[in-house]
């Protein structure tokens, strides 16, 4: 991937995804669907970051061309040295492969195989990956190894594609809707699982949300509108998962 353009100002501190006048658009004329709309957008090491909005207000486009998952139709995105939106195929998937854990909505997983073995279809693939086992235990699964996918409640499922997420020991964790499919308190455990990767492996971590208190969980919040960050929240004091309610 082409390193960042001479000449382009650095961020203040050292950031590991920047971001400016990041345009994506669908379709052309009057007609096209606008987006995003010149984001401009610094997220450092380390850093919970929660985006709000309602839907079709950006949230999932901005993360999946921060995932390497979508092009941009202008502007730049870069992951530390190397810019996002002029790579290739072949570099935007390494980048995935490498630097980026996903957990969607939607689990993803092999009912045929239990969580070890869809943890372990993922550790076979990386460089220097955690065991299955290791991974499914810092998400409160240890008792859960060999149990088959249908054997498992939803958190539980949800839990293990954190595990499977992780288990290459990603550089950043991209979760969209993590908890829309959960109840309140099955919710409440995906997150707390979510806050100690954070925590204890110093992952960044952005997570889409349309529920409000998750936001307190996050160092900052950024609420898009209409393909814009319309506001930018910094908390001084997180709350843990446990003590949400939505």
């Amino acid at each position: 991937m082409a390193a960042w353009e001479d000449g382009m100002a650095e961020p203040e501190r050292t950031a590991v995804f920047v971001a400016r006048g990041l345009t994506k658009d669908y379709g052309q004329g009057p007609t096209a669907v606008h987006a995003l709309r010149g984001v401009d957008l610094d997220i450092y090491p380390g850093e919970f970051i929660v985006l709000l909005g309602a839907s079709g207000s950006g949230k999932s486009t901005l993360l999946n061309i921060l995932g390497g998952l979508d092009s941009a139709t202008a502007g730049v995105a870069r992951w530390r040295e190397h810019e996002l939106t002029q790579a290739g195929d072949a570099d935007l998937t390494r980048y995935r492969r490498e630097h980026v854990g996903f957990v969607f909505q939607f689990y993803n997983l092999i009912p045929s195989l239990t969580a070890r073995e869809n943890v372990a279809l993922v550790t076979d693939l990386a460089a220097h990956p955690m065991s299955p086992q290791e991974a499914l235990e810092l998400v409160g699964l240890g008792q859960r190894l060999d149990h088959f996918i249908s054997q498992l409640s939803g958190g539980e499922q949800q839990r293990v594609a954190i595990a499977r997420a992780i288990a290459k020991r990603p550089d950043v964790l991209l979760c969209d809707e993590p908890t829309g499919a959960l109840d309140c308190a099955t919710g409440i455990l995906v997150l707390q699982a979510i806050e100690k990767v954070n925590r204890e492996l110093g992952t960044t971590v952005v997570v889409i949300t349309h529920n409000v208190p998750i936001s307190l969980m996050a160092d900052r919040v950024l609420r898009l509108a209409d393909g814009r960050i319309a506001q930018t929240q910094v908390n001084t004091q997180k709350q843990e998962a446990a003590t949400l309610a939505w």
